[in-house]
């Protein structure tokens, strides 16, 4: 790549890019959310063009020739980020996990024929590889977020590609999947596969990373071996100036009294696809408290907030109840009272809206606008960019967005309302450390503040500091529900309190 540009609607993404990747390198891509990280990746695999400036045209040299597009190369790049999981949901692909792993074979999006002798192998090495053999025949949509992860990762292994691009692999994945991941690219060392990996902490650099490229809005500020890199400087960055003006110390919801309950679980199952997603499971949530959801992937986390929220039934022996809810009062009267942040949402968006129109559309819970927005809406969702500092955003489609964006937009759309309960689904995955550190001193103050909270989380870093309650699953199961345990206040009471603005 030499000199590439990129701009999406008249804005410079990517500013005069120059990179060279070869045989047995293996690159670590850094930068802040809106850097250009993954636009950059999507160029390098032939799915985003450049912006022409000068005379001239993109070749591709593969096997002594020379390509004008990039049909025939695609084929040998396996690209892996969020854009392609959200794929599978948006589509409703739930193939099992050896017949997506064996598309990767075909390279193909959806199974094409059944595998002959010698690709049953081939699949069942790749899943053993990582070691999510267990996997092979669930359905890939009743997985986690973070099994999703890994299943397209031996996907992306299974085709051979000659090159391999890593959009936030390890996001999302818990203390296990992260160290499978990791075993597996630390076992490339010494290979020919190269391969880039897009991350935003210091502790998922692989050692066996031997190139680095950091990106500074749209620029390459460094491109080098990685044992010159400033990593550490970078991926660190952010959390000193990122902190919002001093205010008033955030004031913990423990420190009031019981609120009225908002919902509440009784011996609640959910099934997806005959799997037992949820089993037996007893809650309540009450006003001002805030609850941190964890466990490993694969434990029902995901499946309790959307039972929580709506999405999902509870089985016949179990019951849930919701404040306001009563035999025929509409579910949707209470779904805009609750501010919701997912991964799935940012799949279910079209990306042709625009932010202003996506947070337009939390003031009335749906996915996208059903009629023209009201002065109401409009003047309530102004407001909740200028909260979530969107205002220079509003005008942008979601296409346009980096991963960081838009889930700020998601907050603002959650927060429309001034909801009395926000239910946040892996809520800083995949953030910088400035973006991160903002959002949670927003839940926090929002949390101080009386609204109810429930957040999933894998890492300690990321629970609020005034969260009052944790529900640990395993398997379905709950095996801790109660008063967050002395341990754990005490290891996050160690970090200073940062309030947001």
């Amino acid at each position: 790549m030499r000199g590439a540009r990129l701009e999406r609607g008249g804005r410079a993404i990517l500013r005069e890019v120059s990179w060279t990747i070869r045989p047995g390198q293996r690159w670590v891509l850094v930068g802040a959310n809106g850097a250009g990280k993954t636009q950059l990746l999507k160029l390098v695999a032939g799915s985003v063009w450049p912006t022409p400036d000068r005379p001239g045209v993109r070749e591709y040299l593969w096997r002594g020739e020379r390509w004008r597009t990039p049909q025939q190369v695609r084929e040998e790049i396996a690209y892996l980020g969020p854009e392609l999981q959200d794929k599978y949901a948006r589509y409703g692909w739930n193939h099992t996990v050896d017949q997506v792993v064996a598309t990767g074979v075909h390279r193909s999006d959806i199974p094409l024929r059944p595998l002959d002798e010698r690709e049953r192998r081939l699949v069942a090495r790749t899943l053993r590889r990582l070691r999510i053999e267990s996997l092979a025949t669930r359905r890939f949509l009743t997985l986690s977020y973070g099994e999703r992860r890994l299943a397209l990762l031996a996907r992306a292994l299974a085709s051979r590609p000659k090159l391999l691009l890593l959009d936030e692999l390890l996001s999302g994945l818990d203390e296990h999947n992260r160290a499978r991941a990791l075993r597996w690219l630390q076992s490339t060392a010494g290979t020919a596969l190269p391969w880039v990996l897009a991350t935003h902490r210091a502790e998922e650099v692989p050692s066996s990373a031997t190139h680095a490229l950091i990106l500074e809005r749209g620029r390459v500020l460094y491109r080098g071996p990685r044992r010159r890199a400033p990593l550490a400087r970078r991926l660190q960055k952010g959390a000193r100036r990122a902190a919002p003006s001093p205010s008033p110390r955030v004031r913990s919801s423990a420190d009031r009294p019981p609120g009225r309950v908002l919902v509440r679980l009784r011996d609640a199952s959910v099934y997806l696809d005959e799997h037992a997603a949820l089993q037996e499971v007893t809650i309540t949530i009450r006003a001002g408290e805030c609850w941190v959801v964890h466990g490993h992937n694969g434990s029902g986390k995901t499946t309790l907030l959307r039972t929580l929220y709506g999405d999902h039934g509870v089985a016949a022996h179990g019951r849930i109840e919701r404040a306001g809810i009563r035999p025929g009062v509409a579910l949707h009267s209470f779904q805009r009272r609750v501010g919701l942040v997912a991964p799935h949402l940012q799949t279910d968006h079209p990306q042709y809206l625009t932010v202003a129109e996506v947070v337009q559309s939390g003031r009335h819970a749906s996915i996208g606008l059903n009629e023209a927005p009201s002065g109401a809406d409009r003047a309530a969702a102004r407001r909740a960019m200028r909260e979530f500092d969107l205002l220079p955003l509003a005008t942008r489609t979601l296409r346009e967005l980096s991963y960081g964006q838009l889930r700020r937009a998601l907050f603002a759309r959650a927060w429309v309302r001034r909801p009395a309960l926000l239910v946040l689904d892996e809520p800083f995955a995949g953030l910088d450390v400035s973006t991160h550190e903002d959002l949670r001193a927003r839940v926090e103050r929002l949390a101080s503040d009386g609204v109810a909270v429930v957040m999933t989380a894998h890492r300690l870093s990321e629970w609020p500091h005034c969260a009052t309650h944790e529900l640990e699953l395993a398997g379905g199961k709950v095996r801790y529900v109660g008063p967050v345990r002395l341990s754990r206040a005490s290891s996050r009471s160690r970090r200073p309190t940062r309030p947001a603005r």
